[in-house]
């Protein structure tokens, strides 16, 4: 399941959301939860999540940042970065073994940060044109913030292919590449688990595209009349998770 608009809305629990979560642990039912933001460390968004009054275990979170190691460590082991980003993505590279530089670097890694350095990015431009390279930890070209949104690093990615005119490879939602991955961190199969989400163009189609049934929830982006603009659709809409208190043995059964 995807986390802000699902389970959190601003650091604000989502009504619901801790007896769906409950419902889980108490009938032993695998599950992780995903996000975008590279920012936090799962440590970290388990600690936010507390104080929201819900109990997400470490394990139970997986994050761009991570998928983005996850990758990185399979094309290319023991390799360095740049990276422009915050502990969350800094402490997951480090623990593939990665080597964080600026001389000469495999690759530009970006990730989200809420205070982007002209002068970092200036660098990675610099880096990409002399052969690193590129990629994102997602596409998202807007986050939220209590005063509106913020630029995000889909923005920032779209600067630095302006500048330099390469594409980065992101690894985040939509890319299926963060749902197999997230699969394989909990022992799941796509035929036997489904994907909850409140965004038509990340959560829903990244599920569908990993083979994955799909529930959208409409506490978040997505709304029930914009779910007519897409060519796809989830295989179920429901208000908000508290919908599935009480059948998440069978969300389908009706």
């Amino acid at each position: 399941m995807d986390m802000d608009g699902v389970l959190v809305h601003e650091d604000q629990p989502i009504p619901g959301a801790s007896d769906f979560l409950a419902e889980l642990r108490r009938t032993e039912t695998p599950f992780v939860v995903l996000t975008n933001n590279s920012i936090r460390t799962p440590r970290d968004l388990r600690a936010r999540l507390k104080q929201s009054g819900l109990d997400v275990p470490e394990e139970s979170i997986w994050t761009s940042a991570l998928a983005t190691a996850t990758f990185l460590a399979s094309q290319r082991p023991a390799g360095t970065a740049y990276v422009v980003g915050e502990s969350g993505l800094t402490t997951a590279l480090h623990d593939i073994g990665y080597v964080l530089t600026e001389k000469d670097p495999d690759y530009v890694v970006l990730g989200e940060t809420r205070t982007y350095s002209f002068e970092a990015i200036t660098t990675a431009i610099r880096l990409i044109e002399g052969g690193a390279r590129f990629i994102a930890t997602n596409p998202d070209a807007t986050g939220p913030s209590p005063d509106g949104i913020l630029p995000a690093t889909g923005s920032v990615a779209a600067l630095i292919t302006k500048a330099t005119g390469r594409d980065p490879y992101y690894v985040g939602k939509p890319n299926a590449l963060m749902m197999r991955s997230a699969l394989r961190a909990i022992g799941a199969h796509s035929e036997h688990t489904l994907m909850i989400g409140d965004r038509m163009d990340t959560d829903i189609v990244c599920g569908l595209e990993a083979g994955l049934q799909t529930i959208l929830v409409l506490t978040g982006i997505s709304t029930t009349a914009s779910v007519e603009l897409f060519p796809y659709r989830p295989t179920l809409v429901l208000e908000s998770v508290a919908a599935l208190v009480g059948r998440t043995s069978d969300p389908f059964d009706s």
